[in-house]
């Protein structure tokens, strides 16, 4: 019992050597080189995913907004490499734990929203009360749309966390469940086995589409205040 629950602090080797700084290293090769004369097939990919979603993602923007483009790639690049990094064999995710996701949805939502106050301090304070609202229903709808604004940031951090959670959580049972049939029913074990490497894939998927998808709401709540 306690070896199980403890496994996973253990280091991982092969061979009999630490494979530690190999896992902490293959999320670089998502990050493109500059320093080649010569660029390969995968940087020449990695460039272009990345300047389709830069042009994307800022094409909404207007120039002030657009100043953030570094902010956001580097967004998009730090979730997307370390989502990927927990699908590696003996190694921890730090997305499914929300108060890493909140520390980071925090300070970029009250970065962008004290942004609007700044610049657009009119357009800002009339989110809170929309043209045209019945004189009754003015206190009800400037608390409803304040507890919405907080709430922004805490869907955010609550969105990355749940997703990555639950493919994790996935991956790991029906993985339990493949190993536990190999003795019981052979072809079952198999058609696991084969479940659980379409998730996987998936789980690849959901990796980058769910830093796209913060990346991108980060990129709508800077849209709407600048």
């Amino acid at each position: 019992m306690n070896e199980n629950l403890f496994a996973s602090f253990t280091t991982p080797t092969m061979m009999g050597l630490p494979i530690v700084a190999l896992i902490i290293m293959f999320p670089t090769m998502m990050f493109p080189s500059t320093n080649r004369l010569i660029n390969n097939r995968l940087v020449a990919i990695q460039q272009w995913l990345i300047h389709i979603t830069s042009k994307q993602m800022l094409s909404i923007h207007n120039p002030k907004g657009q100043t953030w483009a570094l902010m956001l790639m580097s967004l998009i690049l730090f979730i997307g490499s370390t989502n990927l990094l927990g699908l590696l064999p003996h190694s921890f995710t730090p997305t499914t734990q929300l108060s890493m996701n909140l520390g980071m949805a925090i300070p970029l939502w009250a970065g962008t929203v004290i942004l609007g106050f700044r610049r657009k301090t009119k357009a800002s304070l009339a989110h809170f009360l929309p043209q045209g609202t019945p004189p009754l229903l003015i206190p009800m709808l400037i608390v409803i749309e304040t507890i919405s604004l907080f709430i922004q940031p805490v869907a955010l951090a609550v969105r990355l966390t749940a997703n990555i959670t639950a493919g994790h959580l996935l991956i790991h049972l029906i993985g339990g469940a493949a190993l536990a049939l190999m003795d019981i029913n052979v072809p079952t074990a198999l058609l696991t086995f084969v479940i659980l490497v379409l998730l996987t894939i998936l789980e690849f998927a959901v990796a980058l589409i769910q830093a796209y998808v913060f990346t991108l709401l980060v990129s709508l709540y800077l849209h709407d205040n600048t």
